[in-house]
């Protein structure tokens, strides 16, 4: 059997664009439901993998809360640390710098944002939160074991072939995590000291080879040896809509199916959702043409994967290594 996992970043409007001391504003909320009634189309069980500012948006509290009492998405915990408080203050990495990583904060105080953050979504949706995604995709070992210290059991921050070393954070020399060689299906890892462990379930991200060349840029002195090198080797494939990206979903999709893996993994934010909450996604026509992007892929894996819930796969999987 294979399923179908829906992954949401469920935060602010565009953060792409966010600079530290701006308004957050949650706009996005509102445009939420159209997603799930197409996810209960399929039968398909998006986890929102919350922030803080959207856990106090009131629409998006009550919309979530009336789909967990039916029982078709799950509520994880996303934690953006620059505006989930505790508030540190960090030295900055001169004049041009990212926003920080949850990693770049001393431990007691990655500890005070997550248990902020993970008692507020516990509370406010009234569930047991057992999985995790992280800002930025940073992670690292004590990150590991302060999410196990909590009991989330499940986390979905990396992302096979994938280096986020090139995204600064916010003090000197902060980098985002290196992912290229970590593996593609889902593994264990252990706390440092205690005898628990979390469940890494990577994003669905495969080599594929890339076929469309685009002329212009092949014989541009910039492009031409990573185009060559893509097409030889091939690119890192997500199952992440960017608006131009219908017939390499389309690959990794049949790729997954006849591959070995028992899951194939979609992942999009909630601003992503509304014209102008995300960078590739501006206008109504953009959106209008997501959604048709949306439906097409969702109706094509339907046929051969089944939806669940990151909390229902780790459940699957832990009773088939014991079986």
């Amino acid at each position: 059997m294979k399923f179908f996992i829906i992954t949401i970043d469920t935060e602010g409007d565009n953060l792409w664009d966010h600079r530290l001391g701006d308004t957050i504003t949650t706009k996005n909320a509102r445009f939420i439901p159209r997603f799930q009634e197409l996810c209960d189309k399929y039968n398909f069980f998006p986890v929102y993998l919350v922030n803080y500012e959207m856990a106090q948006d009131s629409f998006f509290v009550d919309f979530a809360k009336k789909n967990l009492n039916r029982n078709t998405c799950e509520i994880g915990i996303h934690p953006h640390a620059w505006n989930n408080p505790p508030f540190y203050d960090l030295k900055k990495a001169g004049n041009t710098y990212g926003l920080p990583y949850l990693i770049e904060y001393p431990e007691s105080i990655m500890k005070e944002k997550i248990n902020v953050l993970f008692n507020l979504l516990k509370e406010t949706f009234q569930c047991d939160i057992v999985s995790h995604r992280s800002g930025r995709w940073a992670a690292n070992q004590v990150y590991y074991d302060l999410l196990i210290n909590y009991g989330v059991k499940i986390d979905c921050s990396v992302t096979p072939h994938v280096s986020w070393k090139n995204a600064k954070g916010l003090t000197p020399n902060s980098k985002g995590s290196d992912y290229r060689k970590s593996p593609e299906k889902p593994f264990f890892i252990k706390h440092s000291i205690e005898d628990h462990s979390l469940l890494e379930i990577p994003v669905t991200i495969r080599m594929l080879r890339h076929f469309s060349v685009n002329f212009k840029k092949l014989f541009h002195p910039k492009y031409f040896a990573s185009i060559i090198m893509e097409t030889i080797n091939g690119k890192p494939i997500w199952l992440r809509p960017n608006g131009n990206n219908a017939s390499s979903m389309l690959a990794l999709i049949h790729n997954i199916k006849e591959s070995e893996a028992d899951y194939l993994m979609f992942m999009l934010h909630s601003s992503e959702l509304m014209p102008g909450g995300s960078p590739k996604f501006k206008t109504l026509e953009s959106i209008e043409n997501l959604y048709h992007q949306l439906d097409m892929l969702f109706n094509i894996a339907s046929k051969d994967f089944h939806g669940i819930t990151l909390r229902d796969y780790y459940s699957y999987f832990v009773q088939k290594k014991t079986a």
